[in-house]
């Protein structure tokens, strides 16, 4: 916290997904936990505009393995948002969608998106900075 109480009370520090539930964990980790791992953010990604087959979502995320693509889907199959929909064919049709709750977290996800667009170039010159001065062991 701040030391004076007349500072302003960071933004984050103020937000109810900040605040700690008692558990030691927040509302914002807990959600980090499941869309902050490598995959899962490319799979929800890919799954907003339409449901999708296996094979093409594998498809669609390169360097994902078929292993790591199931692993993924369950947790979000998990966690609500996602479902999988299994056709009776032969072979059957497994598909892919984003559940309400999969969807909804395209907004937070977009404003995300557009703050990485506008701040690359910076994060990108600061660590060319960084490095170039041999990091904080070189000061």
């Amino acid at each position: 916290m701040n030391a004076r109480p007349s500072d302003p009370i960071p933004v984050l520090h103020a937000h109810p997904g900040f605040e700690w539930d008692g558990s030691g964990s927040c509302p914002v980790r807990y959600v980090l936990d499941r869309v902050g791992d490598t995959w899962s953010l490319l799979v929800i990604i890919n799954l907003q505009e339409k449901p999708t087959r296996f094979n093409a979502l594998k498809r669609s995320i390169e360097g994902i393995s078929q292993r790591m693509l199931t692993v993924t889907l369950r947790s979000l199959e998990r966690d609500g948002l996602v479902t999988r929909t299994v056709r009776p064919t032969t072979p059957p049709e497994v598909e892919y969608a984003l559940t309400d709750l999969g969807q909804s977290i395209a907004v937070p996800v977009g404003a995300l998106g557009a703050w990485a667009a506008r701040n690359r170039d910076k994060l990108a010159h600061a660590r060319a900075s960084f490095d170039a001065d041999g990091g904080p062991i070189a000061k």
